[in-house]
């Protein structure tokens, strides 16, 4: 539909429209992962105490953001960066709707999460991904992150990427 844009700014971790983009984000990695694994969907109850318990108040400033995407006005995807030290950030939380997927914002996110890093003094962003999450990777290595030898130890963490940022 032509006029239909998107903005990205920064936001509380906790605003309404990041709480409810955060447990879409958590529905569909933690169902993707289940699906694959075990044949199921994610608990409603795993899903309150999760979402609950990890709140993203480490996307915080100064250590930390979290960016949301609109889409003609509308909260349509997350991203969020924190440093790890004065020279690394990690990329988190990078999330588009599936119904809006493949009209950039993913890369729009992205590129406002690389921007924000950089503006915190950061020279390197690293993050890690799941296996099956292979948009995911795909997006990632189409912007310039290289796959690395793993950088921590995350349950979930099977694919570890890098990107200088200067």
């Amino acid at each position: 539909m032509s006029g239909m844009t998107w903005t990205v700014a920064p936001e509380p971790h906790d605003s309404p429209a990041a709480t409810a983009l955060w447990r879409a984000y958590y529905t569909e990695v933690s169902d993707r992962y289940y699906l694959l694994h075990e044949g199921r969907r994610t608990d409603p109850a795993e899903l309150d105490r999760e979402t609950a318990h990890q709140t993203g108040a480490e996307l915080t400033p100064p250590k930390g953001q979290l960016l949301v995407a609109r889409y003609a006005g509308e909260p349509a995807g997350t991203a969020g960066i924190r440093l790890l030290d004065a020279d690394t950030a990690e990329l988190t939380r990078v999330f588009v709707h599936e119904t809006l997927r493949g009209k950039g914002g993913g890369p729009l996110l992205v590129r406002a999460a690389e921007d924000t890093a950089r503006s915190f003094g950061a020279t390197r962003m690293i993050l890690d991904t799941r296996h099956d999450l292979v948009e995911a990777r795909a997006l990632y290595t189409r912007l310039g992150y290289k796959e690395t030898p793993p950088h921590n130890d995350g349950t979930y963490a099977e694919h570890w990427f890098s990107k200088a940022l200067r």
